[in-house]
Parts: structure tokens; sequence; C-alpha cells
């Protein structure tokens, strides 16, 4: 599996003249055909709350339903609304922090590790994350660079 990260879908719905569009478009546009992309729910919640300031209620309820739908990915655990978060320790969250990383890439980090079969973490800020996963962290452009898609 796949691990996405927010920013690559917000560039697809937001940020459309980012010089990273087309190569992301083309990315989601692979995970759509083939299914093998996951991201988690904070990630997902990430992506509402960017994108709530332009979105009334209606809106962002369908963001959060269909986005999963759109992209043909897996939401870890899962994105039902009554389900509980699954939260890293704090110390879990400061052993990822000690290398230097923000808190919200810190939890998405600490999350990931707890995960079985994931195999490359996709970010188009993949910098971040090297040396701080136990996976590879690649951008968009490196998965088809690398053939991992």
């Amino acid at each position: 599996m796949i691990f996405i990260d927010s920013d690559v879908f917000l560039i697809d719905l937001r940020y459309k003249r980012d010089p990273k569009f087309y190569e992301n478009k083309e990315f989601l546009q692979k995970v759509q055909k083939t299914g093998n992309g996951v991201t988690s729910i904070f990630n997902l919640l990430e992506i509402c709350g960017v994108l709530s300031f332009d979105l009334n209620n209606q809106q962002l309820k369908e963001l959060f339903y269909y986005s999963p739908l759109r992209y043909n990915v897996k939401i870890l655990p899962t994105s039902d609304e009554s389900t509980r978060l699954p939260i890293p320790t704090v110390k879990q969250i400061m052993q990822v922090i000690a290398k230097k990383v923000a808190f919200g890439d810190a939890l998405i980090i600490a999350f990931i590790e707890k995960i079985e079969g994931i195999s490359t973490f996709v970010s188009s800020n993949a910098k971040h994350f090297v040396n701080r996963l136990s996976i590879s962290a690649v951008t968009p452009s490196d998965v088809f660079k690398r053939g991992l898609l």
C-alpha cells in the first residue's frame, strides 16, 4: 500500500496553479486505477480543515464522505464519524518530534509506524519525512521514476 499525505490531495483540490499540480494529478489518477492508495483519518480531517474556509456545511460533508471514493483510497482506520481516533501515545509522538519534526507530521509518522503493509509514503514535501520514517518517503514524480506504482 502507498500512503498519501494531505498535501498531494490539497494540490489537486485547491492549488491548480502549483508547479506540482500535473504530476500530482497523474499520480492520483494512477492510484485511482490501481486502488492501492491509503491515507489516514487525520489526513482527511486536515484536508477538510484547510478547505473548510471556502465550503458550506453540506460541501464539507460531501468532501469528507466522497473524497475516498473520488480518489479510490482507503481511509485508515475508517471515515465513519463514530470511530474513535487511533491516537498514538504522547511518548510515541515525542520520539518523532525529537527528530526535529512538527507536531502534525509527527502524529502522521507515529500513526504510520503502527500500520503494517505500507511500503511507501508519498508527499509533495517528502524531504520533511526522509530519515524520519521506516519506509521510503517520495514525491509523486519519484513514484513514477522509481516504478513504485
